[in-house]
């Protein structure tokens, strides 16, 4: 009986898991949406960033707290990698991600932003000598190419006279440095910690860095995030793109495995488009869909888990 009740329990959390990998990819799509709201509504990007992430930092300490003091944890060692992380992950990928959706369209930024995984193959690689296959060799260059037909717009004069749109560039920086920050999660530096007392650091050491930049900002701006429309803007970047979507992530990864997990962000581009269409009433050109499918067939080229044969893993 009491087996019955084991497997009973198990199927039914796998099931959940599931459930909440396949919706938890709109969470993470849905930084986009809020952000460039929030923008066309008046916020600066760093005091944007700064609100983020010192926000999820306070609503998560509470509850990592005991975690964080029960670790052992040699500060002198850990600030610098800590500090590394929250200017990769909070800086780069919060506060320019959200410069860079002045200038440009959430669709094009959750477009180049797919490319990230194929970029940590080729750093992989590059500090790692990791070896690349024939499959993940064509899946890199099939990304690339669909980056590069959205920056360009599907132009051939905009490549060739060089005139990119700033916004799209930065997504471009911003890919590379998720991918480096996803990169460096994976050291030997921070298995002392659980993921959620981690991130919670992490977020805590980027709002610190973050904090002179959005000081400076309002100065300069004269400005600081009114009305309850902008402030419902940020609350669900702070409790939807943050909070839900880290936590949902790391429950299917803890349930069904990081590989099974994983394959769920390919569902990203989907979702991330289909909100700014919807909710922002963004356009969607031929070179969207083209260079979607040129990103989205790389990525699962290059990243799709699979056999040492080679063959898809199920």
């Amino acid at each position: 009986m009491n087996s019955q009740t084991d497997m009973s329990a198990t199927s039914g959390q796998r099931k959940r898991a599931f459930l909440i990998l396949l919706i938890m990819p709109l969470f993470f799509s849905s930084n986009m949406v809020f952000g460039r709201a929030a923008i066309q509504l008046g916020a600066e990007p760093f005091t944007l960033a700064f609100l983020r992430w010192s926000l999820a930092a306070a609503i998560l300490a509470p509850f990592v707290w005991g975690d964080i003091k029960s670790a052992s944890i040699d500060w002198k060692t850990l600030w610098k990698p800590l500090t590394l992380m929250g200017f990769l992950g909070m800086w780069v990928c919060g506060a320019l991600v959200y410069l860079a959706l002045k200038y440009t369209t959430a669709t094009n930024g959750t477009l180049i932003y797919t490319s990230s995984p194929v970029i940590i193959i080729l750093i992989e690689r590059v500090l790692r000598g990791r070896v690349i296959s024939a499959l993940e060799a064509l899946g890199i260059l099939l990304a690339i190419v669909g980056v590069v037909s959205i920056v360009v717009r599907g132009s051939l004069d905009i490549l060739l006279s060089l005139s990119f749109n700033a916004g799209d560039l930065l997504f471009v920086v911003a890919s590379v440095s998720w991918a480096v920050y996803s990169f460096l999660l994976r050291g030997e530096e921070f298995q002392a910690l659980p993921t959620m007392p981690l991130f919670a650091l992490i977020a805590a050491f980027g709002a610190a860095i973050l904090a002179p930049f959005a000081a400076a900002e309002t100065v300069v701006t004269q400005s600081a995030p009114t009305g309850a429309l902008l402030w419902a803007n940020i609350a669900g970047i702070i409790l939807f793109s943050s909070l839900i979507a880290f936590s949902s992530y790391n429950h299917g990864v803890k349930v069904l495995g990081s590989s099974l997990a994983g394959i769920f962000l390919y569902l990203l581009p989907i979702y991330g488009v289909a909100l700014a269409v919807i909710l922002l009433g963004e356009e969607v050109f031929a070179y969207h869909v083209w260079g979607s499918m040129l990103v989205l067939g790389g990525v699962v080229l290059a990243t799709f888990p699979r056999d040492r044969k080679g063959h898809p893993k199920h």
